[in-house]
């Protein structure tokens, strides 16, 4: 066994099988209706934020991870003597990294490794599963932590959403909320650069006509993407818009593996329901 332990946040969105299966550990961020705090995943679904959202006319708050929750998580790999290597959402976005941070300087465990991803959803499962490959090789922490931080910028995070509404309320993304001055009917495609969220394509249409046409698009540069992995994540889309976005990236016969993951409730409270991305490392 390796003595390395692999700690995300939770908006990494990798499934329960996927974790396991590369042994990686999540921390849960927290999701806020009105005065009452609810970890990330374990004590609310996206299903529920919807509801309270639809019936409140607002998108819950969200937070970092607690400096308690966190601790309680990494104590018992600090006690084992472990090299952690911890991939937390981009700085720009939440104050988690930080966080994690804090209590490595108050333990003073200096094998306490935070590597921020600069990224969202599974653009922080790609670097995990890189991360989780070079443990196998044997690297070391310190190995590991250089070669993510270099390939990071090579990640391709996008995806479309279906309505405006949930990005313009919580304000992570200002062009989206100038595009809702304008008009309800677009449906943009947001990438993630640089740690932040900017809004590049512009679709028209019906939703599944729409998540179709952003995939097709991105054909040439699936092609020109690492062979091993792509993501297919989603905050609620119907079967058959998964399985023909699915569909489709098996037809590249390119990719050796094609994961499709559920955003969690944090992605979920900032994108909406039946949001798509197709997510992976450029070469």
């Amino acid at each position: 066994m390796s003595n390395i332990q692999l700690v995300a946040d939770s908006t990494c969105d990798l499934s329960p099988e996927l974790k396991a299966a590369f042994h990686i550990v999540t921390i849960p961020l927290c999701i806020i209706l009105e005065d009452e705090s609810y970890y990330d995943g374990e004590q609310i679904t996206p299903d529920q934020i919807y509801q309270w959202s639809d019936a409140n006319r607002q998108t819950p708050k969200t937070a970092a991870a607690s400096y308690e929750r966190a601790y309680e998580t990494l104590k018992p790999f600090m006690e084992a003597d472990k090299d952690i290597i911890f991939v937390g959402i981009s700085e720009q976005m939440s104050t988690t990294c930080n966080v994690i941070r804090l209590i490595g300087e108050d333990q003073h465990y200096h094998k306490l490794h935070v590597i921020d991803s600069q990224n969202l959803s599974t653009g922080i499962g790609l670097q995990l599963l890189y991360a989780a490959e070079l443990i196998k090789e044997g690297k070391t922490a310190e190995e590991i932590v250089e070669r993510i931080e270099q390939r990071r910028g090579k990640v391709r995070a996008s995806f479309v959403v279906e309505t405006l509404t949930y990005l313009a309320r919580g304000g992570r993304c200002k062009a989206v909320t100038a595009l809702l001055a304008n008009t309800l009917k677009l449906k943009p495609q947001i990438i993630v650069e640089h740690g932040a969220m900017s809004v590049a394509k512009k679709f028209r249409g019906k939703q599944s006509s729409v998540i179709m046409k952003y995939v097709r698009e991105l054909q040439d540069d699936l092609l020109a993407a690492d062979p091993s992995c792509v993501f297919i994540t989603h905050s609620g889309c119907e079967d058959s818009i998964i399985e023909e976005v699915r569909s489709y990236l098996d037809s590249l016969n390119y990719f050796a593996n094609i994961y499709v993951t559920r955003a969690g409730c944090v992605i979920s409270s900032h994108c909406g329901p039946a949001t798509l991305g197709v997510l992976f490392y450029a070469q």
